[in-house]
């Protein structure tokens, strides 16, 4: 019975009805094939980036043979797994030694043939050096891809003939990353400290442009400021303003004081090597370093000297044996004395020398001279005890003052060449106004609106389909008591208002009703909706037959 009311009411609707009902039904079946299939989606997430074409095509090998879904994106230039499948399939990828990276490193010196001639030695240790060079740089994140390219002399046995090795650096960087100063310099500095004999100047860092990143030299060897330089020239002059500005600032204001410094430095690195000698002094106070003397003797000899030559000349000495009395000293006869002719002597004394060795190394960075100019606001305003605002130039005694506070600041030095200029002048009081951009500029606003626009309109689209598809095609289904009387009662309006009978008619539906006793809304409102429509047939057909023509024609 329940089928057969339903099927009734379904025969009932009008074609629009139908078709809204059925758009409805689609949609609804539609949106939650949409939801059921996006929360079913994995995430996926980036596995790697930046494969060469050889890595690329073993990786995607090896994901196929391990059954696990991958995708491209960013054009492919990134490889795309499931999020809870990353950290697997990059183990299991390492197992297999991928990805093996673009540039070859070390590794290439692991499978070394046997009679290798050592040309061919020579070329792998180079092709490797460049492959660990370029993958140290590409760790810089700015850096996408890298080439290293060595030029390595051979060696020679004669001076004039040694050349120095130099280097070439290729980048590729990522989209809108740039390199500041600092980071080229580490560059330059980290290949030429990986070659022997390799000087920094020799270097040469180039991106994908064209472009030169690494500082010029000129022929005549003089390198231009790096940044470190200038950045410690801008910050001794910047430490020199703060000094005055804290100094005058407590006693003219904030908004009277303007101070610019300019500091010349000295960056060379200077050595001297000075040997200074005193003039002789006296030897009493003097270390001694060496001492000799000798002295000579010439004459005849002693007179009487001699024995007879024969057996008792030859006979051994008799011992020596010790007196009980000592005997008396008998001084030698005149003629015993040696006959002397000439004697010489010589001494000679050698002093240390005062010798003074003095090393000094100039320290780089000092300052050469110091430029400093000031400017006071000569409009100096003054309020007395009635309130009264008056301007009062400077005395020449305050700006004494000022002038000695600036130079013990900066700690002026006329020798070296320091300059220091002070001026009074009158401020102007018109200050700049900022304009700020209107909110509906500014671009977080902006990505915001637009956020906001993009789920107002699915809520739009929603609230539509909903209200104005599902809803009127739904109604004959849950209320067909009320819209068959709707029905009822409005095409006895539009008869009416053709006909001019409109009032009759509906005074005859209802008193049709009235009289039948049937009308029980609360009983049976479907029979007597239908009981009322077939009143109003008999009695006014002519009025029904409009109200069908004006649907017939509406659905046409």
């Amino acid at each position: 019975m329940a089928d057969q009311e339903n099927n009734n009411r379904f025969e009932q609707m009008t074609l629009q009805q139908k078709l809204g009902l059925g758009v409805g039904i689609a949609a609804i079946i539609a949106l939650l094939s949409g939801a059921w299939m996006w929360g079913q989606t994995p995430d996926y997430r980036v596995l790697y980036s930046n494969l060469s074409d050889r890595d690329g095509g073993a990786i995607i090998e090896s994901l196929q043979q391990l059954n696990i879904p991958y995708k491209f994106a960013e054009g492919g230039g990134a490889l795309l797994v499931p999020s809870g499948l990353v950290h697997e399939a990059r183990m299991k990828l390492a197992s297999q030694g991928l990805p093996k990276g673009g540039n070859v490193g070390f590794e290439l010196m692991e499978n070394q043939r046997f009679g290798i001639t050592q040309f061919a030695e020579q070329v792998n240790y180079q092709r490797a050096l460049e492959g660990e060079l370029a993958r140290s740089i590409q760790a810089i994140g700015a850096v996408a891809s890298a080439r290293v390219h060595l030029a390595i002399p051979k060696p020679s046995v004669f001076v004039k003939e040694q050349l120095k090795p130099t280097a070439s650096v290729v980048l590729n960087l990522q989209g809108g990353r740039m390199l500041d100063a600092g980071q080229v310099s580490a560059i330059v500095h980290m290949v030429s400290s990986s070659v022997p004999e390799m000087s920094s100047k020799d270097v040469t860092v180039v991106d994908q442009n064209g472009t030169l990143l690494s500082a010029s030299h000129d022929g005549s060897g003089n390198e231009a400021l790096d940044a470190s330089q200038l950045k410690y020239v801008q910050q001794i002059e910047q430490n020199y303003i703060k000094r005055i500005e804290s100094l005058l600032i407590p006693l003219l204001g904030k908004e009277n004081v303007r101070a610019q410094v300019t500091a010349e430095i000295d960056f060379a690195r200077v050595e001297q090597t000075a040997e200074i000698f005193k003039p002789n002094q006296n030897p009493a106070e003097t270390a001694v370093r060496s001492q000799q003397s000798s002295e000579s003797l010439n004459g005849s000899g002693i007179n009487g000297g001699g024995g007879v030559p024969g057996a008792l000349s030859n006979q051994p000495p008799v011992p020596a044996t010790a007196p009980l009395t000592t005997p008396a000293t008998t001084e030698p006869a005149a003629t015993d004395a040696p006959n002397i002719s000439s004697s010489q002597k010589d001494s000679t004394v050698n002093y240390e020398v005062d010798r003074t060795i003095r090393h000094t190394v100039m320290p780089v960075g000092s300052i050469k001279r110091l430029s400093v100019a000031v400017v006071v606001n000569g409009n100096r305003v003054t309020i007395d005890a009635k309130g009264k605002s008056s301007s009062k130039p400077f005395s020449d005694e305050e700006k004494e003052q000022i002038n000695n506070l600036i130079r013990d600041a900066v700690g002026f030095d006329q020798n070296r060449g320091d300059a220091l200029n002070v001026q009074m002048a009158a401020f102007e009081n018109n200050k700049e106004t900022v304009e700020e951009t209107p909110i509906w500029q500014r671009a977080d606003m902006i990505e915001l609106a637009k956020e906001l626009l993009k789920y107002g309109l699915i809520a739009i689209g929603m609230f539509l389909i909903i209200f104005k598809i599902i809803k009127p095609a739904l109604a004959p289904l849950t209320h067909p008591t009320v819209v068959a009387a709707e029905d009822a009662a409005h095409g006895g309006h539009a008869a009416g208002g053709a006909h001019g009978e409109g009032d009759a008619a509906h005074g005859g539906a209802a008193g049709g009703a009235e009289q039948g006793g049937q009308y029980s809304p609360a009983v049976a409102p479907y029979e007597q909706s239908l009981q009322t429509a077939r009143q109003i047939a008999q009695q006014e057909p002519k009025i029904v037959a409009s109200v069908i023509k004006e649907w017939v024609n509406g659905n046409e």
